[in-house]
């Protein structure tokens, strides 16, 4: 094209030849566009579709990743929180028995009998409620006890003292 325009004007032939010649090179140049832009529209939409397929591939492969990342990201999240959790309750152990113990030892100085006291207690309070039993179901000795009984009741009672006081 450019070879023609320059043999034009090196045979330095007539302006409506040039012209014409100009025309039908802009022509050309038209239908070239055209051309390009035709090819453009029909691999547009193979291009596009091709595109659109890639994108998807990408964004599942990404979301595996992510999700991926999130489960471990949870997992370790979940871990953590057990092992605080078991620690702190290690140490609400520890706090307790060291609350109980002061505890004790604070009723101890008061005087106040702790529950083994209170247990040993009852077991020998059932142990005597069980010989009376066995004593007052015997013949011989019911008629017995019952006149030592009648004079122990005549007697007055003695005065109650009142209990003796620990200096702190």
């Amino acid at each position: 094209m450019v070879k023609k325009l320059q043999k034009m004007s090196i045979d330095k032939k007539s302006g409506p030849q040039l012209s014409g010649a100009v025309k039908e090179s802009a022509q050309q140049i038209w239908l070239a566009g055209l051309g390009a832009f035709s090819k453009a529209q029909e691999e547009g939409g193979k291009v596009f579709e091709t595109l659109v397929k890639e994108g998807l591939s990408i964004q599942r492969k990404t979301q595996a990743v992510a999700e991926e990342k999130i489960s471990t990201a949870t997992n370790k999240m979940a871990s953590m929180a057990t092992d605080i959790t078991s620690k702190a309750g290690n140490q609400w152990d520890k706090l307790e028995n060291i609350f109980e113990e002061r505890v004790a030892k604070a009723l101890n100085k008061l005087g106040v009998p702790s529950a083994r006291d209170v247990d040993a207690l009852i077991a020998r309070i059932d142990e005597l409620n069980k010989n009376v039993q066995k004593m007052s179901a015997k013949p011989g000795t019911a008629s017995k006890a019952a006149p030592a009984a009648g004079k122990t009741a005549a007697r007055k009672p003695a005065a109650k003292r009142a209990p003796a006081r620990k200096s702190a």
